[in-house]
């Protein structure tokens, strides 16, 4: 809160000054100045929004968030808590008289919180050992379900001796006998799975559920609370079919699991149907595709049957909902780099009612949306665009409305780049691909200007029309950046993100550079300076890029794959990434592993090159990177390695993180800038 009340300050006194001032551009310090809504959640009545308002602190370099409200018609805007602190994860009681979220303002320790929204009198439920993991009210609104980790010793069949009495020894050593034994994010997992709860509201001790050893998501209450529906995985392979999940029912009078789907493939996330007869879920039938569209199922409880009703829909289903007429259901999807709500009936008949999601991936421009719906039909929505990160939307019988602006006090004195989008063909097969070009703050087209290719990730995953710090510095650093979606990216249908099926990284080059070429014939590209990086996916592809062409000044190859025979066994997902981006383990066709790797490449490459990975990232482990920095050397290359400490996959999981590695990237390319 402390950050929030110096921003209003800062309002005030460059509202005296700014009509006097030319607009600067951005500097890396204002990432730590800028806000995001996320998580908004609508009341019952769809009168009010609570919304979780993201910020950050500069001294403490802490991502920060508190809860505000806001009315429906944008009016009493307010905090509801306050604090350099992480509230997050409100939820409404169904009559919409209390909410539940997270927080750790008492002692720093993560709880389950319950406020009463007459008197905002707030209270932790339970001193738990572990925070609660996803929440959900029963329909009388007097308990609550939740996931929760619960421990479990893990035998070693290591025994040391006893030290010594005052003998101070070495950690003794870990024993590991599972196949995924670490997580990016996560480190290396201790001995438990998630299991279900049920706490009242009154507090008081949570009653476990669950004792398996597999983990439970999230459970949904029947509408007489007397049953719990959930998805799980209890393949006794689960290690080796991450895929294959099934909806259960757990019965709360004698603790019995019955089963509900039974198919190879995911089935997750349950809904419940307003009357309380029918579960919306999200899921496919296993082809082992390196791009499985995600579709939406309705089960009937009583005869445990159910149906596909999108099968027409070219689109992955996400974050359904049920329309209060239990007609339909309403749902998110990614289309061309938009993110979209639609209402789709049970015979899969849809209708599009909210465009212009997005916002949340603050660092790059990533589709990432949330919303929900009220009892009539209202919709509060992350609202995002390519000026501004996630602002609070609604939309109702009168249109949308955007309800906050809280980074206006910010970029009232500073610049952003113009954002346009562009199509073209790919040289590869003529396929239309989808980018976007920015332009510095103050662009003159009769001007030069050198420009840099960023990739995205994934690479099943898409860029959008929506705000990137990352993008946006690069902009202010004096560079036209092109951004894309080539094939192989989600929103465009299944068949466009199977092109790369067993062919990745091969021919993304194309695209990637028909797309280059298209912004370079707009004239004001200078072509003796052209630079390339992308992370994730990305950095396979921008290693793979300088292995191919010498056009690029400098690149920056962030956490990439190098070499997929050692990825492949050692990132947080091995059975996964061999058998459905492969199709084979690595000793079984070495080949094709080795022809796909950017090091098969490396002889070739002239270009000057940057690695860079978190040091505790173990989906693209920084070894990757360090077997490309080596090759790079051993073939006198110039290159260089930066290593962001306690950084995983997601490298931005502090400020100063995002800040280095944008630092980075232009550092290397002004060193080769002409």
């Amino acid at each position: 809160m402390k950050t929030i009340l110096l921003r209003i300050v800062l309002v005030l006194f460059f509202a005296h000054t700014v009509s006097a001032q030319v607009k600067s551009n951005l500097e890396l310090l204002d990432i730590f100045n800028m806000e995001y809504v996320s998580d908004p959640q609508i009341s019952p009545d769809g009168t009010q929004i609570i919304y979780v308002r993201n910020f950050k602190d500069v001294m403490t370099d802490k991502n920060l968030s508190n809860l505000w409200i806001v009315n429906f018609d944008g009016t009493k805007s307010r905090p509801l808590t306050t604090g350099n602190q992480n509230d997050f994860y409100p939820r409404w009681s169904h009559d919409g008289k209390k909410i539940i979220f997270k927080s750790n303002m008492s002692d720093g320790k993560m709880k389950l919180y319950l406020m009463w929204m007459d008197t905002k009198e707030t209270v932790p439920l339970a001193n738990t050992p572990k925070s609660p993991g996803q929440v959900s009210w029963s329909k009388d609104d007097k308990q609550l379900a939740f996931t929760m980790f619960v421990p479990k010793s893990e035998k070693s069949i290591v025994k040391m001796p006893s030290k010594p009495e005052g003998a101070k020894w070495n950690k003794p050593p870990t024993y590991i006998t599972k196949l995924n034994y670490r997580g990016d994010g996560q480190g290396y997992f201790k001995g438990g799975n998630t299991q279900i709860f049920t706490l009242s509201i009154d507090g008081g001790t949570p009653r476990q559920w669950t004792s398996t050893d597999f983990d439970h998501g999230a459970p949904v209450w029947s509408k007489d609370s007397r049953h719990l529906y959930f998805s799980a995985n209890f393949n006794a392979e689960e290690a080796l079919e991450p895929l294959n999940s099934e909806l259960y029912k757990l019965s709360l009078s004698d603790g019995k699991v019955a089963t509900l789907t039974d198919r190879y493939g995911p089935d997750s996330n349950p809904v419940l149907s307003p009357d309380g007869t029918k579960l919306a879920y999200t899921g496919f039938d296993d082809t082992y595709q390196g791009y499985q569209l995600t579709k939406a199922y309705v089960l009937d409880i009583a005869s445990e049957t159910s149906k596909l009703i999108s099968d027409g829909f070219d689109r992955d289903i996400q974050n359904i909902t049920w329309a209060n007429s239990g007609k339909g259901i309403y749902f998110q999807f990614d289309d061309k780099g938009h993110t979209k709500i639609a209402y789709m009936n049970l015979n899969g008949n849809v209708n599009e009612k909210v465009k212009g999601l997005g916002g949340l991936s603050l660092g790059r421009p990533y589709n990432a949306a949330a919303y929900t719906v009220s009892k009539n039909d209202r919709f509060a929505y992350t609202l995002g665009s390519t000026e501004h990160p996630a602002d609070l939307g609604t939309y109702g019988k009168n249109g949308t409305k955007r309800l906050t602006s809280l980074n206006d006090d910010l970029f009232a004195f500073r610049n952003l780049g113009k954002v346009e989008e562009l199509w073209w063909d790919s040289s590869y097969d003529q396929r239309k691909i989808q980018g976007w070009v920015v332009t510095p703050p103050n662009f003159d087209p009769s001007k030069k200007y050198p420009m840099i290719l960023e990739i995205h990730g994934g690479p099943f995953a898409s860029y959008g029309s929506v705000y990137s710090a990352e993008i946006q510095a690069f902009a202010a650093a004096g560079y036209v950046v092109l951004y894309t979606n080539p094939r192989g990216s989600s929103g465009y249908g299944e068949e466009f993100g199977n092109l790369i099926h067993h062919d990745y990284p091969n021919h993304d080059y194309e695209d990637l550079m028909s797309g280059v070429d298209t912004v370079i014939n707009k004239g004001y590209v200078d072509e003796s300076n052209l630079f390339v990086t992308g992370g994730s996916g990305g950095g396979v592809l921008t290693a793979w890029i300088v292995g191919k062409t010498d056009r690029f000044k400098a690149a920056v190859v962030a956490k990439p794959v190098i070499n997929w025979q050692s990825f492949v066994l050692y990132a947080d997902g091995a059975s996964f990434f061999s058998k459905y981006w492969f199709g084979k383990k690595p000793w079984e066709d070495p080949e094709s592993y080795f022809k796909r790797s950017p090091l098969s490449y490396v002889a070739n490459v002239k270009t000057p090159t940057m690695l860079l990975t978190g040091e505790e990232d173990y989906r693209t482990p920084i070894a990757e990177s360090e077997q490309f920095y080596a090759a790079l050397k051993l073939e006198n290359v110039e290159s260089a390695m930066v290593r962001i400490p306690g950084a995983s996959h997601g490298i931005a999981n502090k400020p100063s993180n995002l800040i280095a590695k944008i630092a980075s990237v232009l550092a290397w390319f002004e060193k080769y800038k002409e």
